[in-house]
């Protein structure tokens, strides 16, 4: 059997930069080198996600040492120029996820933005007006996204990534009305049929900490006002990794072992 070792993830969503507060995310980003093995972001990386503010982001990003991966959030949707900021961002050397997969030290990410539409019995159905059928359509090619992702990965471990929430645990605390506009039940079939080991999420920013699926699986609220209420920048989560050798193979097939957050 491979040999275990532990790799650490940093994840923080709702950074909301903007390209006029130079050097804020500065120490944030030094504290992630010292601390973990990969960084994670869920979305909301800019304020309006105009290509300027992405590559004034990019800057600040270059002082981080570790691999980073990342979906987009609304506010990146904004300035409707999401395919320039993925640009901007991969020659930075940012895994951009929207619906892809990598493998880091044989753990695999999957990620996607997701979308709203409600939970549970609440969840918006595909009825009446074609604005109506368009956004659950949407809704709908998102976890269709995530679930193509998830199943293409050969990982033991494999990290879920997202902007909206698939549950509707990690957004209490927001007002009621707006929990249809904050995530999709849509997303959790795909999370826990192809064995999402862990799932971040951004995008309510008064939400909940964490929850967990009905499956058991961890869902963390990563939204960086929910972090900071809890006296944090960032959430910390360990897991078990294959050795060296075979993550530099693309090998998954570490046993399960033991997870942690911090």
């Amino acid at each position: 059997m491979a040999r275990e070792r532990e790799l650490r993830i940093a994840a923080v969503g709702d950074l909301h930069f903007d390209s006029s507060n130079r050097n804020v995310l500065r120490d944030l980003f030094l504290e992630v080198n010292r601390a973990a093995d990969v960084l994670v972001l869920c979305g909301d990386l800019t304020t309006t996600g105009r290509p300027e503010q992405m590559r004034a982001f990019a800057e600040e990003l270059s002082t981080v040492r570790i691999p980073v991966v990342a979906v987009f959030g609304n506010h990146d949707h904004d300035g409707e120029a999401v395919e320039e900021a993925a640009t901007i961002l991969g020659e930075q050397g940012v895994q951009v996820l929207d619906g892809r997969q990598v493998t880091i030290e044989g753990v695999g990410f999957a990620g996607v933005k997701g979308f709203a539409g409600g939970f549970g019995r609440g969840t918006l159905a595909p009825f009446g007006e074609a604005l109506i059928k368009e956004f659950v359509q949407h809704a709908i090619e998102e976890a269709l996204k995530l679930e193509n992702a998830l199943r293409s990965l050969e990982t033991e471990e494999k990290v879920a990534v997202l902007h909206y929430s698939p549950i509707a645990e990690t957004v209490v605390g927001e007002p009621e009305a707006i929990y249809p506009f904050l995530g999709s039940s849509r997303l959790l079939t795909p999370l826990e049929t192809h064995g999402a080991t862990v799932i971040f999420h951004g995008h309510a920013h008064h939400g909940a900490p964490e929850a967990r699926t009905p499956a058991g699986v961890p869902v963390f609220n990563v939204a960086l006002p929910v972090l900071q209420r809890e006296g944090r920048t960032y959430r910390l989560w360990s897991l078990k990794a294959p050795e060296r050798r075979g993550a530099r193979k693309g090998a998954g097939g570490a046993a399960g072992g033991a997870r942690s957050e911090s």
